[in-house]
């Protein structure tokens, strides 16, 4: 939720582009909650996220007088921010060392689990999730990228999107199998 400062976001950008500081300042307090929520669902580290949404805004108050003031300024930053993301994603990607493990079949439970979590318990599984198939998950399902723009952000083939995709779901199907049996072995001690 916002805070509210008393002054219309359509003020704040008016300031920003025009290259107020205080206008900045207050532009990124009142959406640094939103930037960080994004950030999170693409980076499971905290320190990394707040990275992101640092750099984000940055090109935020660089990029702002190519801002067109007749859409959201949420949905403009948010695809900022997806962008930085993937960027940092790019360049720790060397560094990564990804397994793919094959997992269970879905048994059908998985839709009557997902009634039980909370969105803290997706969140948590979505960081269970290697990171390529974490953020083309968020891209697709969370985001509404379709394919081709994420086999072209991403800069990989439009079917690797597909089966990333289906892999992050297939997985999280497994999760919440797991899940569900740990909590009925619980229940039954």
């Amino acid at each position: 939720m916002q805070k509210s400062i008393g002054i219309s976001d359509l003020d704040l950008i008016r300031g920003c582009k025009s290259g107020d500081l205080k206008s900045q300042e207050l532009l990124y307090k009142q959406f640094y909650g939103y930037a960080m929520g994004v950030g999170m669902r693409y980076l499971s580290n905290r320190d990394d996220a707040m990275e992101v949404v640092n750099d984000s805004f940055i090109k935020a108050f660089n990029g702002i007088k190519f801002f067109n003031e007749n859409q959201p300024f949420r949905a403009w930053l948010r695809r900022i921010i997806v962008n930085t993301a993937i960027d940092c994603h790019r360049k720790n990607l060397k560094h990564q060392n990804q397994e793919d493990i094959d997992l269970v079949v879905n048994h059908g439970k998985a839709a009557e689990a997902l009634e039980n979590l909370s969105a803290k318990d997706i969140l948590r599984l979505l960081d269970k999730l290697p990171e390529i198939h974490r953020t083309v998950f968020n891209m697709y399902e969370l985001d509404g990228f379709n394919h081709d723009e994420i086999a072209d952000m991403l800069n990989i083939p439009v079917s690797s999107s597909r089966v990333y995709l289906s892999r992050a779901k297939d997985k999280l199907r497994a999760y919440i199998l797991q899940q569900q049996k740990r909590d009925y072995e619980r229940a039954i001690r």
